[in-house]
């Protein structure tokens, strides 16, 4: 069950947690017209950080203005800022964040650009994803029998309530099969991505991961390992990935904001490399985790201190 924190902050002002509510006839409900974002903040030896701010703020912009949702009554820095002062506020020194933007009550039909836009930010303390032994010991996944939303459907970029409805069903059907995670199929048959997850592959030393055309979210998460991958010397390659080169590949991995990096053991019970966690993979999850807490130099600027912005707001 989620831990309830005191303050949700909603249109530019912090409310109580438990007075964060919706209209039943809310357009959203009935029609997932909401985008969202998911942040982690981590405790570091600095205090609490926020990890790739901007880009997530920047992501959630992007999905509205796919979904014809602009404006929505505050800029990117303002929700930011918001972003910053809800985990103040509620005193966290790490958590997970969610920022959500939806069309709210008004006109219950198809057409929702009369709705009023409610923004919403609300933070909770949040463990590991996939769980904490799943980081060294990997998770068993299957190849899901759903298939990634098509192009010209329902927009993938965009990181969308609607979506999810599709991640849902995977999750649900891995998880009654005895699975941790399930990984989608594109429409022409490739690898896409999983429920709530980017994948790499790696093979003979080379990191593979599969392109944004095959329906995959342009996961936060999936550009900083591609970035750390290069700091460390490798090439992520972006290309079509035919379902059966998992089952041989050497390693593979989940990358995203929950699950950070985490090892993938078996797919469909066939077992990947050594059983568990591999060393391109291992050295590749110690750098990221070693940057988001603080115990290696944020050589990219990823990391946003709370005590340093409200210094500069001061």
């Amino acid at each position: 069950m989620i831990q309830t924190t005191e303050k949700i902050w909603h249109n530019g002002k912090f409310i109580a947690w438990g007075d964060a509510k919706v209209h039943v006839l809310t357009h959203a409900l009935h029609y997932g017209t909401s985008v969202f974002e998911g942040i982690r903040c981590y405790a570091t030896a600095r205090g609490a950080a926020i990890f790739r701010l901007d880009d997530h703020i920047r992501r959630m912009f992007d999905s509205s203005k796919i979904y014809r949702m602009e404006p929505l009554g505050f800029s990117p820095a303002q929700i930011a800022d918001a972003c910053r002062r809800t985990v103040s506020e509620n005193r966290l020194s790490a958590c997970y964040i969610r920022p959500v933007a939806f069309r709210g009550y008004g006109e219950v039909g198809v057409l929702s650009l009369a709705n009023p836009i409610e923004i919403y930010i609300a933070c909770w303390e949040w463990g590991k994803y996939l769980g904490a032994e799943a980081l060294k010991q990997g998770v068993d996944v299957c190849i899901s029998s759903w298939t990634r939303i098509a192009p010209n459907t329902l927009p993938a970029m965009a990181k969308v309530a609607a979506n999810y409805m599709n991640s849902q069903l995977m999750k649900m059907e891995a998880t009654l099969n005895g699975y941790t995670e399930g990984i989608a199929l594109d429409a022409s048959g490739y690898i896409s991505e999983g429920s709530g997850e980017n994948i790499f592959l790696i093979d003979d030393g080379q990191i593979y991961t599969p392109p944004l055309g095959t329906s995959a979210l342009p996961g936060i998460t999936r550009d900083s390992v591609i970035r750390i991958a290069g700091d460390l010397g490798y090439t992520v390659k972006e290309q079509a990935i035919p379902r059966e080169w998992l089952y041989i590949a050497d390693e593979l991995f989940f990358t995203g904001t929950a699950a950070e990096v985490t090892p993938i053991r078996s797919v469909d019970r066939i077992s990947i490399g050594i059983g568990k966690r591999g060393p391109i993979t291992e050295r590749i999850q110690a750098e990221f985790l070693g940057i988001v807490e603080g115990r290696i130099a944020d050589r990219h600027g990823w990391l946003t201190a709370l005590d340093a912005s409200r210094r500069a707001a001061a």
